[in-house]
C-alpha cells in the first residue's frame, strides 16, 4: 500500500515521485540560473518530472515583485564592503537575506500536473516549515501579517514564489543556525519592526544542518504527498547541455 500523507485534514495517496537534489552551498546566482533552466526543461515537456532543490547561499539580499531595496536600512556601500550582493528577482514578496546556516528550498513543480494551485501551494510549503519546526520541539505558526512561518511573533522562515507557464519555483527560507545580524539591516519582508530568529535558538540548542534537512525532507514528503529520488545535479541531464554555469 502506498503511504499516506496528511495536509489540512485530507489524506492521499503518496504517489508521485519527484527528485532531491542537494546543493549544498552555492551562490545566489548560479542557482537562479539553474532553476530558469529547469522551468524551461519543463515547459518545452522535455522532462515530465517535478525537481526539489536544497541549498544554501553564501551572503545575499534579494528583492522580490514588492520590491524592497527602499527597505534597506543601511548604506549600499556596506554591502559593498562586506561583499554581499543585491538582486532583484521574479518572485513574489519583498527583501530578504539569505546566508549559510539557512536553509533554503527551490521546488520546480507543474502545479496542475500535481494537483495544487498557487495559493494552497505556497500554504502547503508553510506547513512543512511548521512541521519541521515542531520536529524540534518550536511551536511556528501562520500569521496574517506576512506569509511565512513565525513564532511568537519573530520570523521564522519566509516564503516568494514565481510561477510561470504554470510552474512553481524560487521557494522557502528556513533560518536554522544562520547569522541573524544582517537582518537587521533591512525590514524583513517590507515590514518594520519585526524581530528574525532561528530554529537553533528557539530550540534552545545546537542543530546539525544535516538532520535539519531529513527530518525536512521526510515532512516534505508527508505535507506534500511525494516520495523523493535523491540524485546529483548532473543527473538532471539539462538540454543543450546547460550546466549549473549555464544561462537560462
Amino acid at each position: 500500500m502506498p503511504r499516506l500523507s496528511f495536509f489540512e485534514g485530507v489524506f492521499s495517496p503518496m504517489v508521485r515521485s519527484w527528485k532531491l537534489v542537494d546543493l549544498g552551498l552555492l551562490d545566489y546566482a548560479h542557482a537562479w540560473r539553474l532553476q530558469h533552466a529547469c522551468v524551461e526543461q519543463r515547459r518545452r515537456g522535455l522532462w515530465s518530472h517535478d525537481v526539489f532543490f536544497l541549498v544554501e547561499h553564501p551572503s545575499v539580499f534579494t528583492c522580490g515583485r514588492r520590491g524592497g531595496a527602499e527597505h534597506l536600512c543601511v548604506p549600499p556601500s556596506i554591502l559593498d564592503a562586506q561583499g554581499i550582493p543585491l538582486f532583484s528577482v521574479e518572485r513574489g514578496g519583498s527583501i530578504t537575506y539569505h546566508g549559510p546556516g539557512q536553509l533554503v528550498a527551490y521546488p520546480i513543480v507543474h502545479l496542475h500536473s500535481a494537483g495544487w494551485k498557487a495559493v494552497a501551494w505556497v500554504t502547503a510549503l508553510e506547513e512543512v516549515m511548521i512541521q519541521t519546526a515542531r520536529r524540534f520541539g518550536v511551536e511556528a505558526a501562520r500569521d496574517p501579517r506576512n506569509r511565512g512561518v513565525w513564532v511568537r511573533g519573530k520570523k521564522l522562515g519566509s516564503i516568494g514564489i514565481a510561477v510561470r507557464s504554470g510552474i512553481s519555483f524560487h521557494g522557502l527560507a528556513l533560518n536554522v543556525i544562520n547569522d541573524l545580524e544582517p537582518f537587521g539591516w533591512i525590514h524583513p519582508c517590507g515590514l518594520a519592526d519585526v524581530a528574525v530568529t532561528s530554529l537553533a535558538l528557539e530550540a534552545r540548542t545546537m542543530l546539525d544542518m544535516q538532520e535539519v534537512k531529513e527530518v525536512f525532507t521526510a515532512c516534505a514528503q508527508a505535507v506534500l504527498g511525494v516520495c523523493f529520488e535523491r540524485m546529483d545535479l548532473s543527473a538532471l541531464q539539462l538540454d543543450r547541455g546547460e550546466t549549473l554555469h549555464g544561462r537560462p
